[in-house]
């Protein structure tokens, strides 16, 4: 099959033939229909994360089932599927109380084994991990969801606990940040966006924020545009500066959720006697459980929240090497989701 490669930590990235992988005796074989390029890819690409070389990246996917391991009883060739990009065990007591995104036996596409970006991916634990796509939803949009748009809900549903009139600050307009802004916009929320890009900034305009602002001045812009302080702040980006200017944009008994991967957090210094004095709360969120897939797509079967508003560009296989590439800069090449379509 083809499939995009790198053999070394931070060498070119080259599409080529590789062997298919087998289908796992608890899981399935999808053909990839479609797969976003996201920054982990990056971190595992620049070594941040330790994977196996040769590599093929890629963890955010939807596709159609051609093969089911003998022990799968919920999956069936032809179904239209996508799946968290942390695929829990199924077995162990985490998984059972609920929560297989933080699975210490976890399985992900693109890390722990091959990805996506290629015309076929194995996924483990299918009864567990497999989410079917409604007939509404196209697998381009779909691959936005496995990673950031589903990190992001859980982000401000189960941690930020927003609720409507509430202010939402989101520091870094990436994808998992305009992400955050449609689904806050969604569950009626006031959302301030920050970001140093133009473009990043009026894309999140239209999707729903009431206000954007620079984040070379985010803390005292964010603190006067919501009258004190956000109700919740989310770091969507990732990095020392956004971490802290996300807890020091919060008002008293603010919530605070870390979504951008820290690449030294020994280095990130929060705020602890804002934290302490304010009464503020700090979470980190991990992806989404398959489980609570159906309440996230109904938000977007009801039409608040258009996943195709999210897609910055939809590139075929061959262009994904440079994609992933260009994510060495920091803003990217363009804002919104770049979705690998593999019909292309």
């Amino acid at each position: 099959m083809r499939a995009v490669v790198y053999d070394a930590v931070g060498a070119v990235p080259v599409v080529r033939d590789v062997p298919p992988p087998a289908c796992p005796a608890d899981g399935v074989l999808v053909a990839v229909a479609a797969t976003g390029v996201c920054r982990s890819d990056w971190h595992a690409w620049r070594g941040h994360d330790p994977v196996a070389l040769p590599h093929v990246p890629g963890h955010e996917l939807a596709g159609t089932v051609v093969a089911v391991g003998p022990a799968v009883t919920r999956a069936a060739v032809g179904d239209r599927v996508t799946t968290p990009f942390v695929n829990g065990c199924g077995r162990c007591d985490v998984c059972r109380g609920g929560d297989p995104q933080v699975c210490p036996q976890q399985t992900q596409p693109g890390f722990t084994g091959p990805g996506s970006f290629a015309e076929l991916v194995a996924l483990h634990a299918a009864d567990t991990n497999l989410v079917r796509l409604p007939d509404a939803v196209g697998f381009v949009e779909a691959a936005a969801l496995g990673c950031r748009f589903a990190t992001a809900y859980r982000a401000l549903t189960a941690h930020a606990r927003l609720q409507p009139g509430q202010w939402l600050a989101v520091h870094g307009c990436g994808g998992v940040g305009l992400s955050a802004v449609a689904i806050g916009a969604a569950l009626g929320a006031r959302v301030v966006a920050v970001d140093l890009s133009a473009d990043a900034l009026d894309r999140a305009r239209r999707l729903g924020a009431e206000a954007v602002v620079r984040s070379d001045h985010a803390v005292e812009a964010v603190r006067e545009v919501t009258g004190g302080g956000a109700h919740a702040s989310v770091d969507a980006l990732g990095s020392p500066v956004t971490a802290a200017a996300s807890v020091r944009s919060l008002r008293r008994r603010g919530r605070h959720v870390q979504v951008g991967l820290l690449l030294d957090p020994a280095g990130t210094a929060l705020p602890m006697d804002l934290v302490v004095a304010h009464e503020l709360e700090l979470y980190g969120s991990h992806g989404l459980a398959a489980a609570d897939y159906p309440a996230m797509l109904a938000l977007v079967a009801s039409g608040a929240v258009r996943l195709a508003d999210l897609v910055g560009a939809v590139i075929g296989l061959d262009e994904a090497p440079a994609a992933l590439m260009a994510m060495d800069q920091l803003t990217g090449a363009s804002s919104g989701i770049t979705v690998v379509d593999l019909g292309r």
